[in-house]
């Protein structure tokens, strides 16, 4: 589904209550945690949906506006009783290969740009790409490449702080080109810190070698460290994969399981069996 099928005609207002920044000052890296209220005591959303923004225009090809998702990383309620949504978001730019100019990302820097008070219009929620089982007895393994770290710290703060706690493993693998970019796992915000002490829950991290060369994240030495449980869990039919983050990821991922496994064949059968059983989930972007 692209972009332009969105129903964006059921628009909300929400307001910034905070927009902090989970990087450190002197990096170029800008991620930020932003909070918003949302101006509707009737907005609700489920774990794993996304919500999109508006950015006002007018944009090229004569857009009045531009749309883009965002995964909600969480929620809670206002002083005034309104509900609150949670954005992760990094500030983004890219070079053109053919002229060699910077442009800035339309609706990351819009957002991080936003101060406390400022308005956004909303719309959504959509989708559900990620789902939780009804069986806390399930096991989530959970591979994020970035900011798409965002849906998984959904869940984490939804099983263990709303549901009182998961009964089966919660693995989590989070990569990123260098500690500093790990967001909700670094010095700046450790927020996921707080489930550490949870029986069920581990993270593991996953960085770069030679950020510096723009060599990929070391996904695989992450996770063949832990080869023999990621294996098992993934023959263990309560087990539950989500996938999130930038396109790479699935190549990263792909490399990483195929060594684990030990055989390519073997590999993407017990990957399309789980995708047939719904128990593999993807959100690429």
């Amino acid at each position: 589904m692209q972009l332009k099928d969105y129903d964006t005609t059921r628009q909300m207002s929400a307001s910034v209550v905070s927009s902090t920044r989970i990087t450190p000052e002197n990096t170029e890296t800008e991620i930020r945690h932003i909070d918003l209220a949302v101006d509707s005591f009737d907005f609700s959303y489920q774990v794993g949906q996304s919500i999109g923004v508006l950015v006002p225009g007018p944009h090229a090809f004569g857009q009045k506006e531009y749309l883009r998702l965002y995964s909600i990383a969480g929620g809670s309620t206002a002083d005034d009783f309104k509900p609150v949504i949670s954005l992760c978001v990094k500030r983004c730019f890219y070079i053109d290969d053919y002229n060699g100019e910077r442009y800035e990302g339309k609706a990351s820097n819009y957002l991080c740009d936003l101060k406390k008070g400022d308005t956004v219009t909303l719309v959504g929620p959509y989708l559900r790409a990620f789902t939780l089982p009804q069986e806390k007895d399930a096991n989530l393994l959970m591979i994020g490449l970035g900011t798409g770290i965002a849906p998984f710290r959904a869940f984490i703060k939804h099983i263990y702080g709303e549901l009182g706690g998961w009964e089966g493993d919660v693995r989590l693998y989070h990569g990123a080109m260098t500690g500093i970019e790990l967001a909700y796992m670094n010095d700046q915000n450790a927020d996921l810190k707080y489930y550490y002490d949870e029986d069920t829950f581990k993270a593991f991290q996953a960085l770069s070698p030679r950020a510096h060369f723009d060599v990929p994240v070391d996904l695989e030495g992450a996770m063949t460290q832990n080869a023999d449980e990621v294996w098992a869990l993934l023959q263990d039919p309560k087990t539950y994969v989500y996938v999130a983050g930038l396109k790479q990821i699935s190549e990263l991922l792909d490399e990483a399981m195929v060594k684990i496994v030990g055989s390519p064949e073997t590999y993407e059968q017990q990957k399309a069996k789980m995708f047939d059983e719904g128990r593999w989930a993807e959100l690429i972007y």
